[in-house]
């Protein structure tokens, strides 16, 4: 069983509290998951003082922080890795929200199609997970399943015309 960080961790460097996604990454279950619904909140507030392409760049800004916050915390926890580290899923969310129909039943979708595919990790999300390394390796594969899941929504929207 891979140890969970204690609480402290969060805040004994900034990167930890960033990679922990602000500390819902101690969730004792699930914590990917909290991570992907604490990104719609914070699309939700984006949302309102951002632009769309103002909002993307932020999201952008977010993976690149995120590339060096997942490389710091998941060596500092000797995990690269850790599955308390959930910035990932929170920034592949944020990305999908700004792409998806403002509805919550397309929400409702997006958010659980993209728990599939980070979960079970079809091809190539499964080799990009193994194969990339480091905060690039972390935040990477969620990118993907975050395609995967717009790929999803637009043919769902397509066959319902």
């Amino acid at each position: 069983m891979i140890p969970r960080p204690a609480p402290g961790f969060v805040f004994a460097h900034p990167a930890h509290f960033i990679a922990l996604g602000f500390g819902t990454g101690l969730a004792p279950l699930a914590p990917g998951t909290v991570g992907t619904l604490l990104a719609f909140p914070l699309f939700f507030l984006l949302d309102l003082w951002l632009a769309p392409l103002a909002l993307l760049g932020v999201i952008v800004v977010f993976f690149g922080i995120g590339i060096w916050a997942c490389a710091r915390t998941g060596r500092d926890l000797g995990i690269a890795d850790h599955s308390a580290m959930n910035w990932d899923e929170v920034v592949a969310m944020l990305l999908i929200l700004l792409l998806t129909p403002s509805d919550w039943a397309w929400w409702a979708l997006a958010f659980f199609a993209f728990r599939f595919f980070d979960v079970v990790k079809p091809p190539p999300i499964r080799h990009i997970d193994r194969a990339m390394k480091g905060g690039l390796g972390v935040m990477f594969d969620d990118t993907v399943a975050a395609f995967y899941t717009l790929l999803l929504i637009a043919l769902v929207k397509r066959i319902l015309g």
